[in-house]
C-alpha cells in the first residue's frame, strides 16, 4: 500500500514557512508475522520541533532534509499479526509525520481511552502534563502561600503548571497574548490573575501589581522581554524552571537583553533548564498524580485541534503566532 508523509524540504531562516515542508507518497511493505499495521489518529505539534529544524547541536538530533518530521502520535491498530495487539487497539508512540505505519509493537504502548480521551495522551497524560508536573514540582518546589508566575500560560504546558500550583496553595499569575486567553485562565483554570503582554505597555509594573509579594517561582516558557520583566520582580531564594524560550526560537541572531546574572546572584535564585527526558524513570509517578487530579476534578485541560493530516505544517506555524489555547493537536 502507499501512504503520505510530510518531510522537511529546507531549513527555515527565522519563522518557518509552508515551503519548508513537502508532501510525499511512500510505499509500505507487506505486514509480516509479529507486526501491526497502524493508522495515525492524533499528531502532537510542539514548539521544540522548531529547534530540531535547525542544523545545530542540541539534546535531540536535528531533523534531516528530505526526511519526515517526527513527534508523538496516537494511532489505531488496523491489522495485527502480533499476539500482543488486536485490531481496534489504540496506542501511542513517537513516529514520523506519516498517515500509516508498520510496527513490530515494541515502539508503542497501549492506552486506556476509558480513562481519558485518546488525544489526552499527547497532552495532559503525555509529555505536556509530565513536563508541567516535573518542572514545577521538582525544580520549582512550590510552597503554600508563595507566588508562581507562568509565561506562555495559555499554552499546553502553562495551563497545567498554573493549576498544579493552585493545588499546592499558591497565588498564580499567568502571562498570555490576548484578552480571550487571560479571561480563560482566570475563569476556567483557577489562575488568580493574568496579564496580556500584547496590550501591556509596562510589563515590569504589571507584574509588580499582580505579585505584591514578589515572585517565588517563575515557570519560564517564553524567554525574552517577558522573562526580563518577571526576573526584575524575583524574590530571594526563588526558583526558575526553564522549560522553553519560544520568543527566541526564530531569532536569526543572538538577541541582547538585560544581564540577569547579578539579580540571580544577589537574590540567591536557582534557574535550571530541563527536558522531560531527564525524568523518564519517574513517568509512572507523574501519570498517577495527573490522573488522580483529573479524576478529583482539580485539573482541567483544553486543546486546539486542527483537522486534516495535510495541516500539520500550518498547525506548527500557528504555535509561533499564538493560535493555540492549550495543546496544539492535528486530527487526521
Amino acid at each position: 500500500m502507499t501512504t503520505e508523509q510530510i518531510v522537511l524540504a529546507s531549513r527555515p531562516t527565522g519563522l518557518p514557512v509552508s515551503n519548508n515542508f513537502r508532501m510525499e507518497q511512500v510505499e509500505l511493505p507487506e505486514i509480516k508475522a509479529g507486526e501491526i499495521l497502524l493508522k495515525g489518529m492524533y499528531y502532537s505539534v510542539d514548539p521544540y520541533m522548531r529547534g530540531r529544524m535547525n542544523d545545530a547541536k542540541s539534546y535531540a538530533p536535528p531533523f534531516e532534509i528530505d526526511a519526515p518530521i517526527t513527534g508523538s502520535v496516537v494511532l489505531q491498530v488496523v491489522e495485527s499479526k502480533s499476539e500482543h495487539y488486536k485490531a481496534g487497539d489504540v496506542v501511542v508512540g513517537s513516529f514520523p509525520w506519516q498517515k500509516d505505519f508498520i510496527s513490530n509493537g515494541k515502539d508503542v504502548r497501549k492506552i486506556d481511552t476509558n480513562l481519558a480521551p485518546a488525544s489526552y495522551y499527547l497532552s495532559i497524560l503525555g509529555m505536556t502534563g509530565l513536563t508541567a508536573y516535573f518542572g514545577l514540582m521538582h525544580i520549582g518546589k512550590p510552597k503554600a502561600g508563595e507566588t508562581v508566575v507562568v509565561s506562555g500560560a495559555a499554552g499546553a504546558v502553562g495551563i497545567v503548571v498554573g493549576q498544579i500550583a493552585k493545588i499546592q496553595g499558591c497565588h498564580v499569575v499567568g502571562i498570555a497574548g490576548s484578552d480571550e486567553k487571560t479571561k480563560l485562565l482566570t475563569s476556567a483554570f483557577s489562575f488568580d490573575d493574568a496579564i496580556n503582554y500584547n496590550t501591556t505597555t509596562d510589563m515590569n509594573k504589571a507584574i509588580a501589581a499582580a505579585c505584591p509579594k514578589g515572585v517565588d517561582v517563575y515557570f519560564d516558557n517564553v524567554g525574552g522581554e517577558i522573562s526580563d520583566a518577571v526576573i526584575k520582580n524575583i524574590n530571594f531564594h526563588a526558583r526558575i524552571p526553564l522549560c522553553g524560550q519560544i520568543s527566541l526560537y526564530n531569532s536569526t541572531e543572538i538577541p541582547m537583553g538585560p544581564r540577569l546574572q547579578p539579580m540571580l546572584l544577589t537574590r540567591s535564585v536557582l534557574m535550571q533548564g530541563f527536558i522531560i527526558g531527564n525524568f523518564q524513570a519517574r513517568f509512572p509517578e507523574g501519570i498517577q498524580m495527573l490522573a488522580q487530579w483529573i479524576e478529583e476534578g482539580k485539573l482541567k485541560f483544553t486543546e486546539t485541534i486542527e483537522h486534516g493530516f495535510e495541516n500539520l505544517p500550518k498547525a506548527l506555524l500557528g504555535l509561533f503566532k499564538g493560535k493555540n489555547t492549550g495543546k496544539m493537536i492535528v486530527e487526521a
